[in-house]
């Protein structure tokens, strides 16, 4: 039975241990720490932005009420707004970054490593980083 325990506690390690497992807690961790800063940025200042053009602060209360229901539309606005950003952020930082690159290497043109923005610099210094450490090579 001991044998059994460390057998299934051995393959527990593994399990946690795999790069899809930690690829995916990094993800995820990452992936909320962009929401909160995404979430910042429409409560800080796109909502501020928008309530100066049409004049509501908090777009939370806007609401109606029929037949004693009460739409609370204004938080699916804020939703909305959230939604979007989001989606812009994804894709003007991340998408179309990595699209650029892709398009290069197929092209047969090295990338210049110095060209790229610091960001597309460090997410290549940490592919090069995954890679050594699976034991392959990047590219």
């Amino acid at each position: 039975m001991a044998e059994a325990k460390k057998g299934i506690v051995t393959e527990f390690k593994e399990f946690l241990l795999r790069g899809n497992v930690v690829d995916l807690a990094v993800a995820v961790v990452v992936g909320a720490a962009f929401g909160a800063v995404v979430t910042a940025l429409v409560k800080d200042i796109l909502t501020p932005i928008i309530a100066a053009i049409f004049g509501k602060p908090d777009f939370s209360a806007l609401h109606f009420t029929i037949n004693g229901s009460v739409f609370l539309y204004g938080d699916f606005i804020n939703a909305v707004i959230t939604f979007v950003s989001i989606a812009a952020a994804v894709f003007f930082f991340v998408v179309k970054p990595m699209n650029y690159l892709i398009e290069r290497r197929r092209k047969g043109g090295e990338v210049d490593e110095a060209s790229l923005s610091d960001e597309a610099q460090i997410l290549s210094e940490i592919r090069d980083l995954l890679a050594a450490e699976r034991g392959t090579s990047a590219g």
